[in-house]
């Protein structure tokens, strides 16, 4: 029984790091429910009133979420609110606050609030290790909200700065110049070469571990849409997780992309090449405000290139 309620707990907790609200309000509850009904559990009142303190603190998280304002722009209280409830890093010694803050970035354009989003990113530019992630994220607010001109000035912006060094700034055109051109628009203001470019591009750094991805085409190997393929534009990458926009009509996608779903059959499209591989979904989440409102941010776990 104890191991059963232990397995309960990390899945309250997973879905409540990655925004899960509701579900983790589920699991909170399961876990209450067996531990009233079990006499022989140790330091069982204790327990009990740890749980209940969670189950208050998640209630008021979800009030303060659901009661949002539903205009385009959340007030600056909320941001700070998702920031904080949606912002997580992983349990290592690299692990910092600005770790924490480029999460809780991430979190805000996933919730819908690009322009948020971009100030934020904006501030971790100033950090060496962050910024080619930072301006490419960018560059991807700029995009999902189809601010082509906006996007192509700030990287001009960029290019004429000395803010970022050579290697560090055709990283970025490298994956823009892909962007552009998975979005149907002209890569030629950016770079034409730029895929040629990328082969000479020095992958010594921490946060290149994981190739780009910009798209991905993802083939169902089970159930009614067995053999169907759909391709999704990659919105936000952080590491291995990689963030799609599902608009809330395609209702196929939002029924068969659950939390825990293990994709076997990806397409991963990146600036260099296509590579095969698997991955597990790990977060869907709708939009609450914004210009997305209503759509899914799915959140894909890589697990195999």
């Amino acid at each position: 029984m104890n191991n059963k309620i232990k397995s309960i707990l990390k899945q309250a907790e997973l879905y409540r790091s990655q925004g899960l609200l509701n579900e983790a309000r589920e699991k909170y509850q399961t876990i209450l429910d067996l531990i009233r009904k079990t006499d022989q559990i140790k330091n069982k009142d204790k327990l009990l009133e740890g749980l209940e303190k969670k189950m208050i603190l998640l209630e008021k998280d979800i009030e303060l979420v659901t009661s949002a304002p539903t205009t385009p722009e959340m007030s600056e209280h909320v941001n700070t609110l998702i920031k904080k409830l949606f912002s997580f890093t992983k349990d290592s010694e690299k692990s910092t606050e600005d770790d924490a803050a480029l999460e809780g970035a991430i979190a805000l354009a996933k919730f819908g609030q690009f322009d948020g989003a971009i100030v934020e990113f904006g501030k971790l530019l100033e950090i060496d290790r962050l910024r080619v992630t930072s301006a490419k994220n960018i560059l991807r607010c700029h995009l999902t909200l189809e601010s082509k001109d906006d996007a192509l000035n700030q990287f001009a912006e960029w290019e004429s700065s000395d803010l970022f060094s050579p290697e560090q700034l055709e990283k970025i055109r490298v994956l823009f110049n892909d962007m552009l051109e998975k979005k149907g628009m002209a890569a030629s203001q950016v770079n034409e070469q730029a895929e040629e470019a990328a082969a000479e591009i020095d992958e010594q750094d921490d946060e290149e571990e994981i190739l780009d991805i910009s798209a991905v085409a993802i083939t169902f190997d089970s159930g009614p849409h067995k053999g169907e393929q759909f391709e999704l534009d990659v919105s936000f990458q952080s590491g291995n997780i990689i963030s799609l926009i599902i608009s809330s009509n395609d209702e196929v996608l939002v029924e068969s992309l659950k939390v825990g779903v293990k994709l076997e059959e990806v397409h991963f499209y990146s600036p260099i090449a296509i590579f095969r591989g698997s991955g597990v979904v790990s977060a869907m989440t709708q939009i609450k405000s914004g210009p997305k409102k209503g759509d899914f941010s799915l959140d894909i776990k890589i697990e195999s290139i």
